[in-house]
């Protein structure tokens, strides 16, 4: 069976093409996140009391773990 290269190098240059447009377009769509100005704005807590770090994330604090374990909601 006889592979005709420039078949197989324009399908391989297409499907690469293909791959960099969707990433392309996933970090255009993709936005910067927020939730921690969002969670401080609904609840008043500070990033300190969550993490480790007092300008937010990285390791949790005992109350971070908690509310990770909660779904992401502030244990009762």
């Amino acid at each position: 069976m006889k592979v005709n290269a420039h078949r197989v190098f324009t399908a391989t240059v297409g499907a690469a093409g293909a791959i960099v447009i969707a990433c392309a377009t996933a970090l255009v769509i993709s936005g910067p996140a927020s939730a921690t100005a969002k969670f401080a704005a609904e609840t008043g807590k500070a990033c300190a009391d969550c993490h480790t770090n007092p300008k937010g994330g990285g390791a949790l604090t005992a109350l971070g773990e908690k509310f990770k374990a909660n779904g992401n909601k502030m244990p009762q």
